[in-house]
């Protein structure tokens, strides 16, 4: 197998993104989220119709399509469970698992996922999305030392 490429460049990769954000806004006339997905697809599963005609649920498809593409150009693709050399597997699943669910209950809890309000709501010059940016990053940087350890 050949050497996995370099990553992006974050700049590059941001700028699309922002791109990616403005065409969603044009197309489709709202912006990028996630954990609205699950309830939209939910709906109407109870519902007539199907969730293939939902904005955001096509959103994800795309998304995880996109990754995986990403993935399989880069020379990343690969089924593994990254770890610290200190944790289990198993320790390692649960651990993500955990993480994913408090995620989940916090975006129901917030009304809205990372990805909606830091780069929806962020475009969109509100208060309450930049400040939860901050937040967000300032949690980032205070916790990194703790996981971290975890990692080595």
């Amino acid at each position: 197998m050949a050497a996995p490429k370099p990553y992006a460049n974050p700049y590059l990769a941001g700028t699309g993104l922002g791109l990616v954000l403005l065409a969603a806004f044009v197309v489709a006339g709202r912006g990028l989220g996630a954990s609205g997905a699950f309830i939209r697809a939910s709906e109407h599963l109870r519902g007539s119709g199907g969730p293939w005609f939902d904005w955001i649920v096509v959103e994800i498809i795309g998304v995880v399509a996109g990754g995986c593409l990403s993935a399989r150009l880069a020379g990343r693709w690969r089924i593994a469970i990254e770890r610290g050399a200190d944790r289990t597997a198993s320790g390692r699943l649960t651990a993500a698992v955990s993480g994913g669910v408090l995620m989940g209950l916090g975006a129901v809890l917030a009304r809205g996922c990372t990805s909606g309000l830091g780069l929806t709501g962020g475009a969109m010059l509100s208060v309450g999305s930049w400040l939860f940016i901050a937040a967000a990053f300032t949690a980032g940087y205070a916790t990194m030392p703790f996981v971290r350890r975890a990692w080595r």
